[in-house]
């Protein structure tokens, strides 16, 4: 399709054609001086994805691709110096005639290299900035939002039925989708025996919800802060018809969190190049906008919808030569259909690195097979992309911000809740609920948890392990040699990379040859996401043992601010956060400032021994930033010696003066 190499015809039709635009209505607008042509539907990202765009930029020298999770800011050229009305490329719908630039620092500042880059498939971010991926909205006051009485973060099956248990209950509620559209990820998991369609489904709960008007919607709306009774949201709307970015903030004493499930990434040097996807991100840039690029593409899963994903692409013309699968004998409905199609399946197998083609678009992928004690590495593939699926995490970002808890399962390999806050309760696979009956199920309960009203058991009917093998965990390829391109623990803008290998100088007979440094998490000063942790334990990173307290201490603490400053009213975030009271014996709140020049990020943790690394054995943590000043929660005294780590090594810090709400910090 000319202007849209990626977009995929219709003719035969078939699922993966965009149920999301109307390719009656082309369109056409300008990011960065290119002409990027879509459809009415698409959202910037996927129209800039169906032009030939799929690279972010560089990180390292290498190229990073552009994804949904991973993508930068946009603002109209005409407003681009005012950052505060800067919007997501993933959620701000595609208008014609409109004229965009990203906002980030580009790699070239050569007006000839920014002439020639405008032909390239890449947005040519400088992703080495710490200030790449901002979101400027975060630090923005907020307007009130609608008056309700419950909250539900989450628009799939699980967040519809919280919904509209909580309207039939009496309750105002507040229903809010991060994507342009409800419904959640269902459709990528088909159905089990005696279930509707998840098309079916799914128009059926948006029509209920769409019929109550207690109910109020608010999609193209990311919740990025949250603590008891308060949630804070960017909305991108269209007002006259130009999209527009809001910050929102709503107060409700109940809050649902029906916020999915992530899918991991397998760990694999080369696993975040231009043409590498996860399976969901691809079905559904390809379901809702018919988005796919090149002409044949790998599978490689430790879970079973991927096979599913294997058959709609073959049936929308895209040549699948092979299944590669981690797990050593899998069974599964979707196995037994995708051999029907004549797809090759490999069992057994990962990947254990992938390159960019010599030859320019498309990848090399090296697998490998390994089982048990066998591992043999087999002949590289030529590809045009590569798609892979981890397992799913529970999305429990949110729940960690307001306080909740989670603990490590070794069987499935991922972090689950366990307690939380008074008022916050989880629904579908947040919660940990496998099944489509059981997430739906747990909307309902989690809102008779919320009210004290008598809950009924939810039960999960999942089919046999003997016909529907259980997921394995994530895999993890080859460590990355000094040449090799970065392994990412995860798919999002954190960028954390797994240790490189570093040829020694000693040789490794010799008795005093010193062994190669350890590795942990606790190295990493910024905070961390829900899936680098998930990672990290696998990786040996972090102990299984720690890694809830991790989580809580470690994922992205954005305060919610409030008083006069805030439109909406909000009450200021208490401090220390309610979760860490008791996480430190005797702690106190302290300003804290490096005995060298850097920042300090919230989410770093103290010791006392600069030589220590495991978490567990944290003395304190930084809890929140003021004026550009650290304040942190630690069990000492001014006089003591500590540090934070950053890779390979410690940084000291000096503890300054007890910190108190209000001090002055200009000094």
């Amino acid at each position: 399709m000319k202007g849209q190499p990626n977009r995929l015809g219709i003719d035969p039709p078939h699922h993966l054609q965009g149920s999301a635009i109307d390719r009656t209505r082309p369109l056409q607008f300008r990011l960065d001086g290119r002409v990027i042509s879509g459809f009415a539907g698409d959202t910037v990202l996927s129209a800039v994805l169906a032009s030939g765009i799929d690279t972010i930029g560089q990180r390292g020298g290498a190229p990073l691709a552009l994804s949904l999770r991973h993508a930068p800011t946009i603002s109209f050229a005409a407003l681009a110096a005012d950052h505060q009305r800067t919007l997501p490329m993933e959620r701000t719908p595609a208008t014609d005639g409109v004229e965009y630039v990203t906002t980030a620092r580009k790699l070239r500042s050569n007006p000839l290299m920014r002439l020639l880059a405008r032909g390239s498939r890449s947005l040519n971010i400088d992703l080495d900035r710490a200030d790449a991926l901002a979101r400027p909205w975060i630090g923005s006051p907020a307007e009130p939002g609608p008056e309700v009485e419950l909250v539900v973060v989450g628009g799939g099956v699980a967040g519809l039925t919280a919904a509209l248990a909580a309207a039939r209950r009496g309750l105002r509620v507040a229903l809010i989708e991060a994507a342009p559209r409800l419904g959640g990820t269902l459709r990528l998991f088909g159905t089990q025996e005696g279930e509707q369609t998840p098309d079916e489904a799914i128009a059926r709960l948006t029509a209920a919800v769409a019929q109550v008007d207690a109910i109020t919607v608010l999609t193209s709306a990311e919740v990025f802060a949250l603590r008891p009774g308060v949630v804070r949201l960017h909305q991108v709307e269209m007002l006259e018809g130009t999209p527009t970015g809001r910050v929102v903030g709503i107060r409700a004493p109940h809050i649902v969190l029906a916020t999915g499930s992530l899918e991991r990434l397998p760990v694999f040097p080369g696993n975040r190049l231009p043409g590498v996807i996860g399976a969901l991100e691809a079905y559904e840039l390809a379901q809702l906008y018919g988005v796919w690029a090149g002409a044949s593409a790998l599978v490689a899963t430790s879970s079973s919808p991927a096979y599913r994903l294997a058959m709609l692409a073959t049936d929308a013309g895209i040549a699948v030569p092979r299944i590669i699968d981690s797990r050593p004998h899998p069974q599964s409905r979707f196995i037994e259909f995708s051999r029907a199609y004549g797809i090759t399946q490999a069992a057994g197998t990962i990947i254990a690195a992938t390159t960019a083609s010599p030859k320019g678009r498309g990848l090399m992928v090296l697998p490998r097979l390994s089982m048990g004690t066998l591992s043999r590495t087999e002949a590289p593939l030529p590809v045009d992309r590569l798609v892979v699926c981890g397992g799913w995490q529970p999305d429990l970002t949110l729940w960690h911000m307001a306080g909740g808890e989670s603990a490590w399962n070794a069987t499935r390999t991922r972090l689950e809740p366990r307690g939380g806050p008074a008022g916050i309760a989880l629904a579908g696979s947040a919660g940990g609920w496998l099944s489509r009956s059981a997430c739906t199920a747990s909307g309902s309960d989690a809102v008779d948890a919320l009210l004290g009203r008598q809950r009924r058991a939810v039960e999960e009917r999942l089919i046999d392990p003997i016909y529907e093998t259980p997921d394995a965990p994530a895999p993890l390829g080859d460590v990355p040699d000094e040449v090799a391109p970065p392994a990412y623990l995860d798919g999002g803008w954190r960028h954390i990379e797994r240790p490189r290998l570093k040829a020694s100088r000693w040789p490794a007979w010799l008795p005093f040859a010193p062994p190669p440094p350890g590795w942990s998490l606790a190295d990493t000063p910024q905070p961390l996401d829900i899936a680098d942790i998930a990672a990290g334990v696998q990786l040996g990173a972090i102990p299984a043992a720690s890694a809830g307290i991790v989580a809580q201490e470690r994922v992205a603490m954005v305060v919610i601010e409030g008083g006069g400053a805030s439109a909406a009213g909000l009450p200021p975030a208490p401090l220390p956060p309610l979760y860490l009271r008791d996480r430190y014996q005797g702690a106190a709140l302290w300003l804290v400032a490096p005995t060298e020049a850097r920042v300090l990020d919230v989410g770093a943790l103290i010791y006392r021994d600069a030589d220590e690394t495991d978490p567990l054995k944290a003395i304190g943590v930084v809890v929140r930033i003021v004026n550009g000043k650290a304040v942190a929660l630690i069990a000492g005294h001014a006089e003591m010696a500590a540090s934070v780590r950053e890779p390979g090594r410690a940084i000291g810090i000096r503890v300054v003066t007890p910190y108190q709400e209000g001090m002055r910090l200009d000094a």
